[in-house]
């Protein structure tokens, strides 16, 4: 597929909105990357002016379908959630994506690299963050003026933008949530969820049976006062007080 813009100086000008490159090479990477980006739909969900993509082709000159980037999850603030087949940041407020994510893979080559933060650094990117799985080594970028300048302590680093914290665990990259809970994969939600469901069905039955041990201690409470009260009208016929006794 394809958008197409017409230009009332030039001829109509695709954007194609696939690149032809796999979204990741292996495993690992395509694991990370789905992870960031759920993590952050989540994360973000009850707002919706923030636009999260993963492997989504970035445009940021009208004009230009040479000049391009497609970050492997990117966070856009101010614009609407929805789908798109390429981010054209001209029909997007002229907004570009604030936040950045990369998850190295074999196959980059260091000038491709260099060449992704070169693109980054001009076209307005506030954050970039970049995670090798292979060698553990995470390193981010923070917007300084005109200029993408180095994090120098990324242990701990919580993002400006998403409030999110990274850590490293022997080598292993966690996100950590604003409310300290971490990144979660999609089996370890669902696992989540299940344990959160049975909670609420064993609490369903506590509430159940506190129920009917109440329901229970009122018939009882109802069959003494029947009985005291039979007893009551016994030694009453038999010319007794009840009270006196």
């Amino acid at each position: 597929m394809v958008t197409q813009l017409s230009s009332s100086n030039k001829k109509d000008i695709i954007y194609p909105e696939s690149d032809g490159q796999p979204m990741a090479d292996n495993t690992k990477q395509f694991e990370l990357i789905v992870l960031i980006k759920k993590n952050l739909d989540l994360l973000f969900d009850n707002d919706p002016n923030v636009f999260v993509a993963g492997d989504l082709l970035w445009y940021p000159v009208e004009g230009d379908n040479r000049t391009r980037r497609a970050p492997d999850v990117m966070v856009v603030f101010g614009r609407l959630k929805g789908d798109r087949g390429s981010y054209l940041q001209w029909r997007e407020d002229n907004i570009p994506p604030q936040v950045v994510f990369e998850i190295l893979s074999p196959s980059n080559s260091a000038k491709e690299m260099i060449s992704k933060y070169k693109f980054y650094e001009r076209y307005g990117v506030e954050e970039y963050y970049l995670y090798d799985p292979d060698t553990g080594e995470l390193t981010g970028w923070l917007r300084s003026g005109n200029e993408l300048t180095e994090i120098e302590q990324m242990i701990g680093w919580i993002s400006p933008r998403l409030g999110i914290r990274f850590e490293l665990s022997d080598g292993e990259l966690e996100i950590y949530r604003p409310d300290r809970r971490r990144f979660l994969t999609y089996s370890e939600l669902a696992q989540e969820q299940e344990q959160a469901e049975a909670r609420a069905k064993q609490a369903e039955t506590r509430a159940k049976q506190a129920e009917t041990r109440a329901e229970q201690a009122e018939t009882r409470a109802e069959q003494a006062e029947a009985e005291l009260q039979a007893l009551r009208a016994l030694l009453q016929e038999r010319g007794i007080n009840p009270d006196q006794v």
